[in-house]
């Protein structure tokens, strides 16, 4: 969890802390389910305690079909309910859909619906609101419509949901656990604006850019959450998230940079909690021209970065080693180092340029959003890379520059941070198979192509676990990609806090079991 050096720099005792709290599934102090409390599952007494929550920014989407950002899916996932959600391990665990049913060819979805759940105003919920959100989410206007168009029909008996879908779609599940499928009342309106859920928390007041106070909802389906209230507080920067924790303003932060965390969890006042993610950075080469189209080229950039290096120099020894692939650690049963990563070596790196037609090394510009970290992680690449004559200029560019007209997607050499998904197949589908809307890197691999395509289809895990690992081989062998790590997902709280979740995706972070002392 943590790298050596950095351990050294730690109390003993702080260490033995945070490795404790990640050990327990990041939880801190007790381990529950979503809406579960010790009294099972009509709840206990709720506490009339508010919990405070910092954020070093503000919401500017609110319509769950279009959030993106931590700060506006934590928002939202107090006040709505997903059909299926995901636990800090990736399982999958039930909301309002308590079971499920799955037909061999994976085209079949047969979804039981909790039965005697209202919404905030009093309605109750029907399958006719579950239909008419999924029928939104698959929308052109949705942008989860390439995840929800897929459905071909749905049929309502009693609280059961059939949905048939156009293709096999073995990861159909996860899919219902997107962070844009919260559930909404069928024909809503002011969506964005007006918030009635069927979720733990009901709305108070809404301050934009300052603040949302919520209260615990006392005939929340699942059981009453276990603290009263819960307010989120939104600051300018993380800088002054944490300096609200210091002063008591706040109960807790998500959403650190690794340098902030690592001084937070060396004071005895915090609980200092990280959670395994598979978010990245994706380092990446244009392989539709040169000089990324020649392969000799891609496995020169491979052999002149030093991976072990980065990790500890950008992430402090935080998350986890990357393998050149998107399928992490955190996807235990599909990953693998069965293959050998192309070794640190500058001078081979500096024969295959030469082997490709650079006897003197290349001059390329490499382009990198102005976020947390990502300048510091351009600045060490270009230092490794000098030594094996790869000469980079690096351009920081505002993030609305970087991704604005999707410049991301057209230059030769770049840096993108991807967020945590629960399954790898997500980053297969939009970033690495052939003409997909994502894939920065322009990489065309017919063994490749079909491999992920089998993977997403086939509902025999066994199989799948193959083909994940062919697909892991080809990518480290020949891919355009370097992946030097994976992050971890921080939280910072108070010593009288327990009972939190904290989620490789912080906007998920769960707080129905949250207990102020």
């Amino acid at each position: 969890m943590l790298h050596k050096e950095q351990n050294e720099n730690l109390s003993r005792r702080r260490f033995l802390k945070i490795m404790a709290a990640g050990a327990a599934g990041a939880v801190i102090v007790s381990c529950t389910t979503p809406g579960a409390t010790d009294e099972g599952e009509e709840g206990g007494s709720a506490s009339t305690d508010t919990i405070r929550v910092a954020w070093g920014g503000a919401p500017s989407v609110l319509d769950p079909s279009q959030a993106s950002a931590d700060v506006e899916i934590a928002f939202l996932n107090a006040i709505y309910d997903y059909l299926i959600d995901t636990d800090a391990d990736n399982t999958l665990v039930p909301r309002l859909a308590t079971d499920w049913e799955v037909n061999e060819e994976g085209t079949v979805y047969t979804l039981t619906i909790a039965e005697g759940v209202t919404f905030h105003n009093g309605d109750p919920l029907t399958l006719d609101d579950v239909m008419w959100t999924l029928e939104r989410l698959g929308s052109d206007e949705s942008s989860a419509a390439d995840l929800f168009g897929i459905i071909e029909t749905m049929e309502a008996d009693g609280n059961t949901l059939t949905i048939t879908l156009s293709e096999p779609d073995a990861d159909f599940l996860y899919t219902l656990a997107d962070n844009r499928a919260l559930i909404l009342q069928a024909n809503a309106e002011d969506i964005g604006n007006s918030f009635n859920g069927t979720g733990p928390f009901r709305l108070v007041e809404y301050i934009t850019e300052d603040r949302a106070i919520l209260e615990a909802n006392p005939d929340y389906f699942a059981g009453a959450p276990t603290v009263g209230g819960l307010e989120f507080i939104y600051f300018p920067d993380t800088e002054a998230a944490v300096n609200a924790l210091r002063s008591g303003t706040v109960d807790s932060v998500l959403r650190l940079d690794n340098p902030t965390f690592l001084g937070l969890s060396e004071e005895d006042l915090y609980q200092a909690v990280d959670v395994a993610t598979n978010g990245h950075d994706l380092v990446r080469l244009r392989a539709d021209r040169e000089p990324g189209s020649d392969p000799n080229v891609r496995l020169a950039f491979k052999h002149a970065t030093d991976r072990q290096a980065v990790f500890e120099r950008v992430q402090l020894g935080f998350g986890a080693l990357g393998r050149d692939n998107p399928i992490g650690p955190l996807y235990s049963r599909y990953y693998t180092e069965a293959f050998a990563l192309p070794e640190h070596n500058p001078e081979m790196a500096r024969q295959l340029l030469a082997d490709a037609g650079y006897p003197d090394g290349l001059e390329m510009t490499l382009f990198v959003p102005n976020a947390p970290g990502r300048p510091e992680l351009a600045q060490v690449l270009a230092s490794q890379w000098a030594e094996a004559g790869i000469n980079v200029t690096i351009e920081v560019q505002e993030e609305s520059v970087y991704y604005g007209d999707d410049g991301w997607l057209e230059v030769d050499l770049g840096i993108t941070p991807w967020g945590s998904r629960p399954i790898p197949q997500f980053y297969l589908d939009v970033a690495y198979k052939s003409g997909a809307m994502w894939n920065e890197a322009h990489f065309s691999d017919e063994e490749l192509d079909a491999l992920i395509e089998e993977a997403g289809a086939t509902t025999d895990e066994a199989e799948r676990v193959g083909l994940y690992e062919e697909i892991q081989r080809i990518l480290i062998e020949r891919g355009p990609v370097i992946i030097p790590y994976f992050f971890a997902s921080f939280g910072v709280f108070a010593e009288n806090v327990s009972g939190v979740a904290v989620h490789p995706f912080p906007g998920r972070t769960n707080f129905n079991n949250a207990v102020l002392a």
